[in-house]
């Protein structure tokens, strides 16, 4: 029976979850993503939240992006963190505070995709169109810069690095 229906439904049809898998997991531009979730969905003033990653072409400008999961009672509508990009060496390559929204200033709308339920998603540039001096090993370290020892409602922070 089985056989049956399946020469009934157009190839087409058949094969599109198949063609929509393969093409939704190629992601070309991608050279490292990862998120770090929290405990009790707080990320404490003191905690570093470390990625690490290699760069193998220098020539390539690329992209690193912050990525923020948050609740809708996240109680700001910004967030003040900061970034350190270090070499292999450990050395401080790059350094920086900056500011992002979460939620509209004016109305509390949240900014972010909607991942499911009550949690938003945002990704905000921390370095463009950015050069490597040398191949090798990376960290990129990152603190919540608020003005509250644990910050509440933040549910997982991440990097992703692309080329361009």
């Amino acid at each position: 029976m089985n056989k049956y229906i399946n020469n009934r439904i157009p190839a087409s049809i058949r094969f599109f979850p198949l063609l929509l898998l393969l093409f939704s997991a190629c992601d070309d531009a991608r050279v490292f993503e990862e998120y770090k979730n929290f405990e009790n969905k707080k990320w404490s003033a003191k905690e570093v939240v470390t990625f690490s990653f290699t760069i193998q072409d220098i020539n390539q400008p690329y992209t690193i992006y912050f990525n923020i999961r948050n609740t809708l009672s996240y109680p700001n509508y910004n967030i003040y963190n900061t970034y350190e990009l270090a070499d292999q060496t450990g050395k401080i390559v790059e350094s920086k505070m900056v500011e992002n929204n979460l939620m509209h200033p004016q109305t509390g709308e949240p900014l972010g995709a909607a991942a499911s339920g009550d949690i938003f998603d945002n990704q905000f540039v921390l370095l463009e169109n950015y050069k490597f001096a040398k191949a090798g090993s990376y960290q990129l370290r990152l603190r919540q810069y608020m003005r509250m020892d644990e910050l509440p409602e933040i549910v997982a922070v991440g990097i992703r690095v692309e080329k361009l």
